[in-house]
């Protein structure tokens, strides 16, 4: 299976990054074919241009080389994995940004032509899976809720279709967390994604 790992933080000495290689090391251990895509690593713009908007709608919404290129990737891959931190209760707006720019009608959705409704357009891929770390404990993640979790296992999830195998795998509180925990953790990030 081919595997995209969306990796979202801009140290590259960050917990996040380990967990992205924890879980590119998982997936290639099982056999699978993994590209790791480093947002701030390859400078992805967040910000959708004024031209890019205007031409969301239109027969091309593609403007920019390097969407395209995040684009063709998406299109080839049967699982995407999203690797990030949780910030501000949501995703980094890097990350928010590439599903913004990179999720265009006819990418991760197109409309039915017969009734104009969305439809999934992502129907290859088969697994969801998102790492994610807060700084704050379980609890209060869910009392103001987990929007970029939202995101990614609802919102995303309909692009893909209902099928589509969804996992989770959340590191709360880590700001006062051990670092046996921290290796814990990512220990089981590998193991999980080696059984993906």
């Amino acid at each position: 299976m081919r595997v995209a790992v969306v990796l979202a933080h801009p140290n590259p000495d960050s917990f996040s990054h380990e967990l992205a290689r924890r879980a590119a090391s998982g997936l290639a251990s099982a056999g699978h074919e993994v590209e790791v895509v480093d947002l701030y690593a390859i400078g992805f713009r967040a910000a959708m241009s004024r031209e890019e908007r205007a031409a969301y709608h239109g027969d091309e919404p593609v403007l920019d080389p390097q969407v395209r290129t995040q684009i063709d990737l998406v299109r080839s891959v049967e699982a995407l994995v999203f690797v990030y931190p949780t910030w501000w209760s949501a995703l980094p707006a890097v990350l928010k940004g590439w599903l913004e720019r990179v999720m265009v009608p006819g990418v991760g959705f197109r409309f039915d032509e017969r009734t104009g409704k969305v439809r999934p357009n992502l129907t290859d891929v088969r697994h969801l899976v998102g790492i994610s770390t807060y700084g704050s404990p379980k609890w209060y993640v869910r009392a103001v809720n987990d929007n970029g979790r939202r995101t990614l296992m609802r919102a995303l999830r309909l692009s893909c279709g209902w099928r589509v195998e969804r996992r989770w795998l959340g590191f709360y509180a880590i700001d006062s967390a051990s670092h046996e925990a921290r290796t814990e953790f990512a220990a089981r990030v590998e193991r999980e994604m080696s059984e993906l």
